[in-house]
């Protein structure tokens, strides 16, 4: 583990809608508060891997106003304190500030260590994960530096971001570390294969690592309106005018993800590297839609997957998903079903992906009954 003299905190980013889970998805139980993956929730699995390397006291759970009771509700007892809500989404390099300056606030001014978290994300090795976020723990225990786990690659996937590593191993707890050259963006299909056959690229799953003066530090150099804005918050913090200053300036802190606004551009500074990636295989999948679902559960290609009860006849590669109802099909091929009291959603498992736009839809139609 890191210094004793420096605690560890977790901050876990579960402000999002999760769009493509539709229709078990909504506004206020979004993908990371159901059981999509085994009988627990996401944001419960995750907090649950976290707990043998961090009190359920250091937890930090952010999220959004209409979610934060939700919230309450599944993390530990010592954790629920812990919840900070967002009126207004203001994307991770805002959310992670404001966790940031509450952790620095719980520990009377000291600096600490942070490991910051996908709520909604799927690890399937466990004891690996914690052995990895322990080496990371360890290095970004150093000053400046910053560390990110990276998901080797198994296909040459377009819809995720990339990370490039460089130069010799440098290695914590015998596990190889790398300083990173380069973010990218979402590949072109050609360019993803390009990617894939050099070894020299990560998936970008979102986990970071890194003291708390570290990252304020960074912010104050590359988004020093939000940082301005959030250190006058945090001199309100356990007061009275607290909630309404939050409101005032929250909305006005710039819009943009961690990495976007500093991870790529501590890159690109000169000097000597400040931002590191170890890889990571831990059984990692986002879960980005239905069909990623089914692929995790599908113990074979062509199983079908039945959450319900049922009978099949002829019928193959399919997800089927109706708690209360009785499914009965027969000649169909690789399709998504997923039946709520109030919608039926029925989609090839290649299209998984377009749910978001039957939500978008959904949107512009001002149907919030189903939202």
């Amino acid at each position: 583990m890191p210094d004793e003299k420096l605690p560890v905190h977790a901050i876990i980013l579960a402000g999002g809608r999760g769009t493509r889970f539709w229709p078990r998805s909504r506004t206020r139980t979004p993908k990371q508060l159901l059981n999509i993956v085994g009988k627990t929730t996401m944001l419960e699995q995750t907090v649950e891997r976290l707990l043998p390397l961090i009190p359920a006291a250091r937890i930090w759970t952010i999220t959004n106003s209409q979610q934060a009771a939700a919230v309450r509700k599944q993390v530990p007892a010592a954790a629920k304190k812990r919840v900070l809500s967002e009126h207004v989404g203001r994307n991770t390099a805002a959310a992670i500030a404001l966790a940031a300056i509450h952790v620095r606030h719980a520990e009377k001014g000291r600096d600490a260590v942070l490991a910051v978290l996908p709520a909604d994300h799927y690890i399937a090795r466990g004891d690996a994960y914690r052995r990895i976020v322990g080496a990371a723990l360890e290095m970004a225990c150093q000053r400046g530096r910053m560390v990110v786990l990276g998901i080797p690659p198994t296909r040459p996937e377009t819809g995720f971001g990339y990370v490039e590593r460089m130069g010799e191993a440098l290695h914590s707890r015998s596990l190889p570390i790398f300083a990173v050259r380069r973010f990218t963006e979402k590949p072109r299909q050609a360019l993803a294969q390009e990617y894939l056959d050099s070894g020299n690229y990560h998936w970008n799953a979102g986990m970071f690592f890194w003291r708390i003066s570290t990252y304020l530090d960074n912010l104050k150099q590359f988004l020093p309106k939000t940082f301005s804005a959030l250190d006058n918050l945090a001199q309100h913090i356990g007061k009275s005018g607290y909630a309404a200053k939050l409101k005032a300036i929250y909305p006005q802190l710039e819009n943009i993800s961690v990495d976007y606004a500093i991870l790529e551009p501590a890159t690109r500074e000169p000097g000597a590297p400040a931002v590191f990636v170890i890889p990571a295989e831990i059984g990692w999948s986002d879960i980005g839609s239905w069909a990623a679902v089914y692929e995790l559960l599908a113990k074979n290609a062509g199983d079908n997957v039945l959450a319900g009860s049922g009978q099949m006849v002829d019928a193959q590669g399919n997800f089927l998903y109706s708690p209360k109802k009785f499914i009965a099909a027969i000649g169909i091929r690789d399709l998504v079903v997923v039946e709520t009291p109030d919608a039926l959603l029925i989609c090839p498992r290649e299209r998984a992906q377009d749910v978001a736009r039957i939500v978008k839809s959904l949107e512009q139609d001002n149907r919030k009954d189903l939202l």
